[in-house]
């Protein structure tokens, strides 16, 4: 693993492309010309969305049962509203049909499309064009929301969970965000045990690339994400956060989806999902200033307000 860079808002070289993170050294040795230029470069757009700003990700989950929104849309229609709202203020909306919270049950592959599919179909079909990420860990739930018009695919096992998923991803040549997590949602919890998180899912994810690239993914199409939340104390995600910057050492783009999780509420005192806002802006707002280029997150228009004053006050001006 690479030393370890020390994001900063001031002056120093460009993180990860960024126009408002940078770095100024690292901890723990020196920085090989390679490392540097993987830590420095712009990554290429992600479904014709450029990188050099945070681009906000907006949850809209179909689900009965996800720990923050569960049961809020009320079907397609309710969706479809909630997506031409959403999409004033998101760059890309990710739509998932099974909730991974902590406990969950798995959703059967049927249901899950039911759920999603037509919500798809139905936001294209009312002209939105927004890209559209399909959060699921299951091909057949994959192939059915970029029939349905999905551009991403958002795979919480980063690929391990079915074996066709990979394949689906290479032949359609879609981007991919692959996440870092342990066992499975109803389990992971009691899973949560590393002796160095950083290095751990640092070690992880580079696997995951390798694998992607192996099944004919090209890196440009790969995201990726620590999983903050999935098989973590709140210890482990204080770690994962504090050490942001290095998985831009990693090379695709960085997504961070800490939104309303239940660290924020164990930090902050807020027992219930939805009072989280505040808490979950102030990190979307750390993950910017360590260079991530997707923020994952429900409360869309308080991020994309917060974000736009972060950038006026920390972009370089070129």
């Amino acid at each position: 693993m690479i030393p370890r860079p020390i994001a900063t808002t001031g002056p120093g070289l460009p993180l990860a492309g960024s126009r408002s993170a940078r770095f100024v050294g690292t901890e723990g040795g020196d920085l090989s010309d390679a490392d540097r230029d993987r830590l420095t470069a712009l990554r290429p757009p992600i479904a014709g969305l450029s990188l050099e700003r945070p681009r906000v990700m907006g949850i809209l989950n179909v689900t009965p049962d996800s720990f923050s929104d569960g049961g809020d849309l009320g079907g397609v229609v309710g969706a479809v509203a909630r997506a031409r709202a959403m999409a004033l203020e998101a760059d890309i909306l990710d739509i998932g049909g099974e909730s991974t919270r902590p406990g969950a049950e798995e959703v059967a592959v049927d249901e899950e499309i039911a759920r999603t599919a037509p919500v798809i179909r139905a936001i294209r079909e009312a002209g939105i064009t927004t890209p559209i990420s399909i959060d699921t860990r299951k091909a057949p739930v994959a192939e059915a929301a970029l029939d349905a018009g999905a551009d991403i695919v958002n795979d919480v096992t980063a690929l391990r969970f079915d074996p066709d998923m990979a394949g689906l991803v290479a032949a359609r040549q879609v981007p991919v965000c692959l996440m870092h997590s342990v066992a499975d949602p109803k389990t992971m919890q009691a899973h949560a045990r590393y002796d160095d998180v950083v290095t751990a899912v640092f070690d992880h994810l580079a696997e995951r690339i390798s694998a992607a690239e192996a099944a004919g993914i090209p890196r440009e199409l790969l995201i990726v994400d620590p999983g903050i939340g999935f098989g973590k104390t709140l210890q482990h995600n204080l770690s994962l956060l504090r050490a942001l910057a290095l998985y831009h050492a990693l090379g695709p783009a960085l997504l961070v989806g800490a939104s309303r999780k239940r660290f924020i509420g164990e930090i902050a005192g807020a027992d219930a999902a939805k009072d989280r806002t505040a808490g979950s802006v102030a990190v979307a707002l750390h993950a910017a200033a360590h260079g991530a280029q997707i923020l994952r997150v429900h409360d869309t228009y308080e991020t994309r307000q917060a974000l736009a004053l972060h950038l006026a006050m920390n972009e370089d001006g070129t």
